[in-house]
């Protein structure tokens, strides 16, 4: 994250939808029974999130809603390399407890920005 400030700022977010066709075309992968994470090299020097949290997965609001908070609160706190990530959940989400879910995330946010270092 740029500075010392760990807010989810607007900029630390993927808005555009070329952004997410990006990635979706062609990115790195890391996936488990909880989540799939995708990461691609971005243009700018700071890592950005984008989230896709299907209502197939989570029909409930209050369950996409909690995916999001868990997966920009992973984020937040993680130091990453500037790439941008997609996090997508799967069923087995829903039914998982928060420190199962932000160890998951965790791991994939590690390996990904690993990946990048040695490319």
């Amino acid at each position: 994250m740029t500075g010392s400030s760990k807010a989810f700022t607007r900029k630390s977010r993927l808005t555009a939808s070329r952004d997410y066709e990006k990635i979706f075309g062609k990115s790195d992968r890391s996936s488990d029974r909880f989540f799939t994470v995708l990461a691609r090299a971005n243009d700018v020097a700071y890592p950005r999130l984008g989230l896709a949290i299907s209502r197939r997965i989570a029909p409930l609001a209050v369950d996409r809603n909690r995916l999001r908070r868990l997966a920009r609160e992973a984020f937040r706190l993680s130091e990453l390399a500037a790439l941008d990530f997609v996090v997508m959940a799967s069923k087995d989400a829903l039914r998982a407890g928060k420190p199962e879910l932000r160890s998951s995330l965790d791991r994939h946010f590690e390996r990904l920005s690993q990946r990048a270092a040695t490319h």
